[in-house]
């Protein structure tokens, strides 16, 4: 693997409340100058949670999405605040999206989004033994929950209202991972 190029120079060109806008001015090991530019979010990153009923229902929920104007199916997911553990998070999600907090939380991987332009990483976390609580959330109205069969993952591609990657593949790795008896 070739050595990591060198920033010369990192400046933030834009700010909102949620991304920064950072230029990097980069040396590659082979002497070449380039500039990137790159979304910058939250610190802590984020939780997926993929919510077991039983070991075949998971449950989506069904909240509008901003960047495409529209209802989408997802799985829970939120802002890791500062300080905050991975596994906490994702129960706090929980509750608050859900209305249902886990007994059992366990680590399934990272995932990235667009890492050649965003620095954002998502902990995909996956949650067992739910019971009923529900914590206030920030959302702006009531969200709705989905019961879903993890059989049917497959479904989900072809409808217009789930296009979230991120909880596509954390779907499919919850699944594999239960029929292999790992979880």
């Amino acid at each position: 693997m070739p050595d990591k190029p060198r920033i010369l120079d990192r400046k933030t060109v834009a700010q909102s409340r949620i991304f920064r806008v950072e230029a990097l001015e980069l040396q590659f090991a082979n002497g070449a100058l380039a500039n990137y530019e790159r979304l910058v979010g939250a610190d802590g990153g984020a939780v997926l949670v993929v919510p077991l009923v039983d070991d075949e229902t998971v449950l989506l929920i069904r909240e509008y999405a901003a960047g495409r104007e529209d209802y989408e199916l997802a799985l829970p997911k939120g802002r890791i605040e500062t300080g905050e553990d991975p596994l906490a998070a994702a129960n706090r999600e929980l509750m608050e999206e859900t209305g249902h907090g886990a007994r059992r939380l366990s680590h399934l991987t990272a995932l990235s989004i667009a890492p050649g332009y965003m620095s954002h990483i998502t902990q995909v976390i996956l949650a067992q033994d739910l019971y009923p609580q529900r914590m206030p959330g920030d959302e702006p109205e009531e969200i709705e929950v989905v019961p879903w069969p993890l059989a049917k993952i497959d479904a989900l591609v072809e409808r217009e209202d789930f296009s979230e990657a991120r909880s596509l593949a954390a779907l499919y790795l919850a699944r594999e991972r239960l029929n292999a008896g790992r979880l």
